[in-house]
């Protein structure tokens, strides 16, 4: 099982939470939950124990975001069709993707563990310019990370039935 599966696990994505994460809303407003978490980590210097909470409420916000947003009216949409890539990515194993996208993706995956290293240094160490050069990395590398995805899923969206039934 790869990484990002044992990730897909651990939010219980499921049919129905795929379908509605490809919801552009879903994609976009998902970009806050980083930002939101290092916030509430941050917050510990201000509020103590009472951080936790919002510490909480941060990765609740995290794991409800493909749950809360409707499946979109139509997945003719960058977004949708990076979260697409994205399933598609996740079943390589199964459906073997074109060997043009095995490497990147997965370059484009440490360069976003990098800048989560420096993020966590910063919130640790509570120093502004480490985190904000993490959070700034990690996001940038996310949505190239998605736009390989959407190119992915173009690619692959005629290999399997499946993959033709999401887009409408």
């Amino acid at each position: 099982m790869t990484i990002e599966q044992k990730i897909a696990n651990l939010f219980k994505m499921d049919d129905k939470t795929w379908r509605r994460h490809a919801n552009p809303w879903s994609v976009f407003t998902r970009t806050s939950a980083l930002p939101l978490i290092v916030l509430a980590v941050w917050s510990r210097e201000w509020f103590g124990w009472w951080s936790l909470p919002l510490i909480a409420f941060s990765f609740l916000k995290t794991w409800l975001n493909p749950r809360i947003f409707r499946q979109p009216k139509t997945t003719n949409h960058w977004a949708s069709k990076g979260v697409f890539g994205e399933r598609v990515w996740l079943n390589r194993k199964n459906v073997p993707v074109p060997e043009h996208h095995r490497t990147f993706p997965n370059i484009l995956s440490v360069v976003s563990g990098v800048g989560t290293l420096f993020l966590v240094w910063g919130v640790i160490l509570l120093d502004l310019w480490p985190t904000i050069f993490g959070i700034v990395v990690a996001i940038l590398s996310k949505y190239w990370f998605l736009d390989r995805m959407v190119w992915l899923y173009e690619d692959m969206k005629d290999a399997d039935p499946e993959y033709q039934s999401w887009l409408y």
